[in-house]
């Protein structure tokens, strides 16, 4: 009699266990199932900063608004004058 029910004992610790387990599983896979919806959806963010970043960056941009904004000018490279300086600043 004492050995039937030290082995139901037994055996309910140990499917208390794997219940436990199965539990912490389950769990941990719906935060990784988060944390993995989170991770595309930063990709896709960083992606479209990538796209608008190429956008405002572009030379052909640049140069346009540094003209209509700033009044600036591309001066050809033969029109470029270079000052040499001394070493001594005289």
């Amino acid at each position: 009699m004492l050995g039937g029910i030290a082995w139901i004992v037994l055996l309910s610790v140990v499917l208390t266990g794997v219940v436990a387990i199965n539990v912490i599983v389950l769990k941990q896979n719906m935060e990784l199932e988060g944390l993995v919806r989170e991770q595309q959806i930063l990709r896709e963010q960083n992606t479209d900063l990538h796209s608008q970043l190429s956008k405002v960056a572009s030379s052909v941009r640049v140069e346009r608004l540094a003209q209509s904004r700033l009044g600036l000018v591309q001066v050809a490279p033969a029109e470029t004058t270079y000052i040499r300086l001394s070493a001594g600043g005289t």
